[in-house]
C-alpha cells in the first residue's frame, strides 16, 4: 500500500467505526499520512515511506484492532523521526521535562535531602526542561520539521 491507498484505507476505517480508542488512532493515522502526503518529499523518501507502509501490512484482520493499530502507529512515528527527524507538536517539550524531572530529582535530593529538596528539585528541574524543550520544538518547527498533528 502506497501513501494514498493508507491513507483511503484509515478514512474508510474511521468511518466504519463507533469506538472513541479505534477513532483516536485512525485520526491520529490521517492527521500524519495527510501531512506527508502534502509535504515537498522527493520520490526516493516517497518510497521509503512506502515501503515501511507496506511492511505493516493493515489489511490483516486483527483479533484487537486498536491494540495493533496503536503498535503501528507508535512504529510509524519511531520511523518518521528516525528517518526523517519529522515530529509532532510538543515532543521535544515532553522529552525536557521528563528528563528535567529526573535530573532535578536527583539533584533536589543528593544537594538538600529527601523532602522538600527533592520536591524544590524535581519542579525546578521541569522547569529548566520545559524552557529547553519548548526552544528546541521552536527551532524543529523553523526548520519545518513538525508534523501538523496533534500529539
Amino acid at each position: 500500500m502506497n501513501l494514498t491507498e493508507t491513507l483511503i484505507f484509515f478514512e474508510n476505517l474511521l468511518i466504519t467505526t463507533d469506538k472513541k480508542s479505534e477513532i483516536k488512532i485512525y485520526k491520529s493515522f490521517i492527521e500524519i499520512l495527510s501531512d506527508l502526503k502534502n509535504r515537498n518529499l522527493s520520490d526516493y523518501q516517497y518510497q521509503l515511506i512506502d515501503e515501511k507502509l507496506n511492511s505493516f501490512e493493515f489489511k490483516t484482520d486483527y483479533k484487537n484492532k486498536r491494540k495493533q493499530f496503536k503498535k503501528k502507529l507508535t512504529d510509524f512515528k519511531k520511523f518518521l523521526i528516525s528517518e526523517f527527524s519529522l515530529i509532532q507538536e510538543g515532543y521535544y517539550t515532553g522529552l525536557g521535562i521528563g528528563i528535567g524531572m529526573c535530573f532535578g530529582l536527583a539533584l533536589g535530593a543528593s544537594i538538600f535531602g529527601a523532602g522538600s529538596g527533592m520536591t524544590n528539585g524535581m519542579m525546578f528541574g521541569m522547569f529548566i526542561g520545559l524552557i529547553i524543550g519548548r526552544n528546541i520544538d521552536n527551532k524543529a518547527k523553523k526548520e519545518g520539521r513538525v508534523l501538523k498533528t496533534k500529539p
